[in-house]
C-alpha cells in the first residue's frame, strides 16, 4: 500500500503574472523550485487564498531570480495578479517512508522571497 503525502509546499506565494493564451502550466522561479525540491513538469495543486479556487497543473521554470509565479493557460482565468496562492505537491510513500517524511515547505513574503523554511 502507498500513502499520498505532502512532499513540497510554497506557502503564501503571490501571482506575478498570467498568460491565458499559453497551453497550460505554472512558471515558478527555479530558486523557489529548488528550495522545496520541485522538478520541472511535476504536478502541483494550487489553492487561491483570495477566491477559493483550486486547480492542478504542472510546473515549468520561470527566469531564475525573478521571483515570478505565472499562471498560464485556462487556469489563468482562475487567479488575479497579486492573489495569494498555496502551491502543493504530493508523492506516494510506503508506510515506513511516510513515518520519516519531512515535507519541504517554504513560506514566502509579499515579493516571493523565502521568509522561512520548514522541513
Amino acid at each position: 500500500m502507498f500513502l499520498k503525502m505532502l512532499k513540497s509546499k510554497l506557502h503564501l506565494a503571490r501571482v506575478t503574472g498570467t498568460k491565458p493564451d499559453y497551453s497550460g502550466s505554472i512558471a515558478i522561479d527555479p530558486d523557489l523550485l529548488e528550495a522545496v525540491d520541485l522538478k520541472p513538469y511535476e504536478m502541483v495543486l494550487i489553492a487561491d487564498a483570495n477566491n477559493g479556487n483550486r486547480f492542478e497543473t504542472y510546473v515549468i521554470p520561470a527566469e531564475r531570480g525573478s521571483r515570478d509565479i505565472i499562471v498560464m493557460g485556462p487556469a489563468a482565468n482562475l487567479v488575479q495578479i497579486k492573489d495569494v496562492i498555496i502551491i502543493l505537491n504530493f508523492a506516494y510513500f510506503t508506510p515506513d517512508e511516510a513515518k520519516q517524511l519531512k515535507p519541504k515547505i517554504a513560506v514566502l513574503d509579499e515579493n516571493n522571497n523565502i521568509e522561512k523554511t520548514l522541513s
